[in-house]
């Protein structure tokens, strides 16, 4: 391919919205990293290139993210993982409702006087509802979902022996560990015990002995 034909490839791509052209520098690196080892000629060590890939799996690059697949190195069968932001979401819904009703029962107490706030003329109700009203809110939901779970982490990824997708939480749950890095999952399709790592970021299938 010429290097015109691959310029105007590349526009094409970009018209379409391909994320493909519009690479950070460290997926570019990790690209070209692919190659140069299918080519036979690797400019990263095989520590290096995992080191890469896994920083980009915590990033949320989709380029890094694959199927069920067999590893030739280890000899087991893995898919990744990716962060369940939906989820993430929703369990900080319960908080964010519990915030609501505490400020709308403060705006009660107080005899509306939030309210009289809220409807002043503007930029003085812009301004109270977006520096004031609501970080109050958002801090008082994060401070009551952090006195329930902390450090938390909800994980998704295909099972590798039947490509279900599958969820795993990571945290702390009223001061009780979910388990640490690594929980065994059984697969709500076909039952397999499957090992998620939220540290590799990666599921993979037991050992018969550990299954």
């Amino acid at each position: 391919m010429s290097n015109e034909e691959f310029d105007n490839l590349k526009e094409e791509l970009m018209w379409e919205g391909s994320s493909v052209v519009m690479l950070s520098s460290q997926e570019q690196r990790f690209l070209e990293a692919s190659m140069a080892y299918v080519s036979g000629k690797p400019i990263l060590t095989d520590e290096e290139y995992d080191q890469l890939k896994l920083t980009l799996k915590k990033e949320g690059s989709s380029i890094v993210q694959g199927g069920p697949r067999c590893s030739l190195r280890s000899r087991k069968v893995y898919s990744d993982l990716s962060v369940d932001y939906f989820k993430m979401f929703l369990l900080n819904v319960p908080a964010a409702v519990v915030a609501l009703t505490l400020f709308f029962f403060l705006d009660d107490i107080t005899g509306f006087e939030i309210t009289y706030l809220l409807e002043l003329p503007e930029p003085f109700s812009f301004i109270f509802t977006w520096f004031a009203a609501l970080p109050f809110i958002f801090w008082l939901a994060q401070t009551i979902t952090n006195a329930i779970v902390r450090d938390f982490l909800i994980l998704k990824g295909p099972c590798p022996n039947c490509g279900t997708e599958n969820v795993s939480f990571f945290g702390t749950i009223l001061s009780v560990p979910s388990g640490g890095a690594q929980n065994t999952v059984k697969c709500s399709n076909c039952s397999t015990a499957l090992l998620y790592d939220s540290g590799a970021r990666l599921i993979t299938l037991p050992e018969p002995s550990q299954a």
